[in-house]
């Protein structure tokens, strides 16, 4: 072992004198060389030198580049100061020699300029180098603040170091500042991963928990949060940090408190650094706007103010709509009782719209416009409110019919009561009490009231453009016209009439009936009067209930606020816009009713009822509302529905006028549209059909309208079917005497009518015998009718007698008669004597 260890202890000594110059401390331990086996030395010292010339290998290639160009710059540098020397020795050697030519004294000059030149340039390189080496240095610095998380301190050298390569003054291009500066950039992406953690340290989100930790600083020192200031701008990422922080805190606290569809209701608490939900809310706005508050609070005491301003850019656009939206605006009442606690969130509201300006935030202009304008926000959600009620009943249909009953007053004289019990109103009255009890309360004393007045069911209003006289009374004490004799201008546009728009123009006042005797009083004594009432029942759908309540609500409510302005203080400047509420609620009533009525059979008619019996109502509301000493003379004097009446009143006379002529238009094409009855194939047919039709309608109408305003209207159609046959019969140039037969059928069969009209089915009483319809009274072309049947049976002295003796005359012009005559009589001496006899007779021939 000693003989092999010896070769070994000559190998490492030799080694490390060769590598490190280092000798044995003990050198007399070795044995004598003479004596060791050399082999495994040689061996070292081969291997070694292999190692050695690998690393110089090795290193030549990382730095051949750098090393060549400085190997060669050393050359080159070398030859310089060869050839200076040079040079200067020849100067030298030419100051010495006296005899120095011209050329070479120039000669020697350029050469000082160059040497000069040269010096220069040394001097430069000299100076780039140790730029150079400053900035290495400084790179050095940045990397080691980087390595200890101080990350301003970094940037701020990083930026010297930018700045000391700017001054390094050579070409950019060049290959030892390309270097320098891509080292630059490794170590800014180096700092800004650090400053990522750091961030990530300082600004803390659990969504799953709800929790949020905004700190100052690190309890190990380093960046802290108003340093960051400048780490944002240096790499422009504040905008994209700030809204990643909304969005990160929008989800961990501000989307769990907005939450409606939490239970419990989440509500929030601030400590330290740390703010956090919890689970103790009432889950109200005002809550909702004081957890807000704490939470606005909070970033603004913990988050710099130069982010601030940036992150209100997202946070203001993002949650103040939502706020609006989804918890004021529902919160806005529909009705005054809820007002006080609407009026306690509008506190809240201020304090958080305060708490926001107070700490720095900008960019809720719109939650303060709708704090300042909550009361108009209230008003408009009454308007909506109003209006949605309106759509939602008439969506759901027209409902169950109901009957009601509508009684008017008059003062009339003993003579019209009388009168009126056989004729007029009182033939269509549910009871006919019109006799002994009349006369003797009249006689037991003129001058105070019957305990027990006489009660007849009539219409009330008359619409003159139509020619209608819902009463059947008329001045002349004959039948009143059909109600559907002429349109308004705008029943082509229903939509337009339904908003009453052009009412002044289009539509003439309805006028109230009265009793008109025929006769003139002659005697001061008789003409005293005494009350008649008169009672009618008819049907109205379920809308005009909740109308008249929904109407009656809101002006209650604008009273209210007039009256108690100090505990409404919010909104009691809203009261006239209450006021004006109903107006167009009964707008949008008469707008889109029509579609909704139509769906029904007899909608229109419906229609008609009910806007009649709300115009009535809101007559008696509006009348009952100036008597009350309840509300204030402000209160009293702002309500304004005449107007409204009136628009209603027309509206409904528009909506009988519709339906009328859709019924005439119907029956005309029943009748055969414009081909002439009698002409027809099959006229029996026709003629079936539109008496079918009008019993039809009959029917129909008869569960819906009041009797009177029946009456007329089926008259109406029964009118209009008689003068379809009148007039077809006219336009005949000759009627043979079969032909004279068929035509008398068809009227026979048409005037079956008349028992739609017998007395005691117009009041509802046990028919009697003997019964005298009254037709005539709803339908003046039906004594032209059936004097047109008499006198298509007639010889020649029959028509002469039923014009001279009969009333053939109140019917019929003398050219009509004449006419009939020539239809249907040969010319000869007879008929013309007759015609002859007719033209001479006095017009009318008989009194009445």
């Amino acid at each position: 072992m000693a003989a092999a260890a010896e070769p070994q202890q000559l190998s490492d000594a030799i080694v490390a004198f060769s590598l490190e110059g280092r000798f044995p401390e003990d050198a007399t331990s070795l044995p004598p060389v003479s004596d060791i086996d050399l082999e495994p030395a040689l061996t070292a010292l081969a291997a070694t030198k292999t190692d050695l010339e690998g690393e110089i290998h090795t290193i030549n290639e990382e730095t051949k580049d750098s090393v060549s160009s400085w190997v060669q710059n050393a050359k080159t540098l070398q030859e310089d100061i060869i050839r200076s020397k040079t040079i200067a020795n020849e100067i030298v050697r030419q100051s010495e020699a006296p005899d120095v030519s011209g050329e070479a004294i120039q000669d020697a000059e350029e050469k000082v300029e160059f040497l000069n030149r040269e010096v220069q340039y040394t001097q430069q390189l000299h100076e780039v180098l140790g730029k150079v080496k400053s900035v290495h240095q400084l790179l050095g610095q940045v990397d080691a603040a980087r390595s200890e998380r101080r990350v301003l301190d970094s940037l701020h050298l990083l930026e010297q170091s930018w700045t000391a390569i700017d001054q390094v003054g050579v070409s950019k291009s060049c290959r030892i500042l390309r270097l320098l500066d891509h080292r630059a950039f490794e170590l800014k992406s180096g700092i800004h991963e650090v400053f990522n953690n750091v961030w990530k340290e300082l600004i803390q989100f659990n969504v799953d928990d709800g929790k949020v930790i905004i700190r100052e600083s690190l309890p190990e020192g380093g960046m802290n949060l108003s340093d960051a200031v400048i780490g944002l701008k240096a790499y422009k990422e504040t905008d994209e940090r700030m809204e990643q922080l909304w969005r990160n805190l929008d989800g961990a606290i501000v989307t769990p408190l907005m939450d409606k569809t939490k239970q419990p209701a989440r509500s929030v608490k601030s400590e330290r650094d740390e703010l956090s939900l919890t689970g103790s809310s009432d889950g109200s706005v005002a809550a909702l706007l004081s957890d807000l508050e704490v939470v606005v609070v909070f970033v603004a005491q913990r988050v710099p103010a130069e982010l601030l301003n940036s992150l209100v850019a997202f946070m203001m656009p993002d949650l103040i709509p939502r706020l609006i939206q989804q918890w004021l605006n529902p919160a806005v009442p529909s009705s005054l009782p809820e007002i006080p606690k609407f009026q306690s969130i509008m506190q809240v509201a201020k304090k958080f719209c305060s708490a926001l300006e107070t700490n720095g935030y900008c960019g809720f202009t719109e939650l303060k416009d709708w704090v300042t304008k909550a009361h108009m926000t209230w008003l408009g959600r009454c308007r909506e409110s109003a209006l949605d009620r309106i759509r939602t009943k008439l969506a759901s249909g027209i409902g169950e019919p109901k009957q009601v009953e509508k009684v008017e007053k008059h003062m009339v004289t003993a003579a019209e009561g009388k009168e009126l019990s056989t004729t007029g109103a009182g033939a269509a009255a549910d009871t006919n009490d019109w006799g002994a009890a009349w006369d003797d309360a009249w006689d037991d004393d003129q001058n105070h009231e019957s305990e027990n007045p006489p009660q007849a069911k009539a219409e009330s209003e008359v619409k003159e453009d139509d020619g209608t006289d819902a009463w059947g009374w008329d001045d002349d004490g004959e039948a009143a016209q059909p109600a559907d004799t002429a349109k308004t201008e705008g029943e082509d546009d229903a939509g337009a009439d339904a908003w009453g728009w052009g009412d002044e123009d289009t539509t003439v006042e309805p006028e109230a009936s009265k009793p008109s005797p025929k006769k003139q009083k002659t005697k001061a004594s008789s003409e005293e009067t005494r009350e008649l009432v008169l009672k009618e029942t008819y049907y109205i759908s379920c809308m005009p209930e909740p109308v008249l309540e929904l109407i009656v609500a809101i002006l209650e409510d604008g009273a209210a606020l007039i009256m108690d302005g100090d505990k409404y203080e919010l909104v009691a400047s809203t009261a006239p816009g209450l006021f004006s509420l109903p107006t167009l609620a009964l707008a949008l009533l008469r707008a889109i009713s029509p579609y909704y009525y139509s769906l029904n059979v007899g909608g229109n008619m419906y229609l008609y009822n009910d806007a009649m019996y709300v115009a009535e109502q809101l007559t008696k509301f509006s009348a009952a509302w100036k008597e009350r000493e309840d509300l204030t003379p402000r209160a009293r004097n702002m309500l304004r529905l005449d107007n409204d009446i009136k628009t209603l009143q027309n509206f409904a006379n528009r909506s009988y006028a519709n339906e009328m002529g859709i019924q005439r238009t119907v029956l005309q094409d029943l009748l055969g549209s414009a081909q002439s009855i009698v002409q027809q194939d099959e006229p029996e047919s026709a003629i079936q059909s539109g008496t079918d039709r009008i019993r039809y309608m009959a029917t129909t109408w008869e569960k819906i309208l009041a009797r009177s305003v029946w009456s007329q209207a089926i008259g109406s159609l029964v009118d209009a079917l008689a003068s379809r046959i009148i007039a077809d019969v006219l336009d005949m140039s000759s009627i043979g005497q079969d032909e004279a037969y068929n035509i008398a059928s068809l009227i026979v069969t048409t005037t079956s009518l008349d028992d739609l009209f017998l007395p005691s089915k117009l009041s509802g009483t046990k028919p009697t015998q003997n019964e005298v319809p009254t037709t005539d009274q709803y339908a003046p072309n039906w004594p032209r009718l059936k004097y047109l049947s008499e006198v298509l049976q007639s010889d020649l002295n029959g028509i002469r007698a039923l014009w001279c003796e009969q009333k053939l005359s109140y019917y019929f012009t003398v050219d009509e008669v004449v006419e009939l005559i020539k239809a249907s009589f040969e010319d000869n001496p007879r008929t013309r004597q007759t015609i002859k006899d007719i033209q001479n007779t006095q017009y009318p021939a008989v009194d009445l």
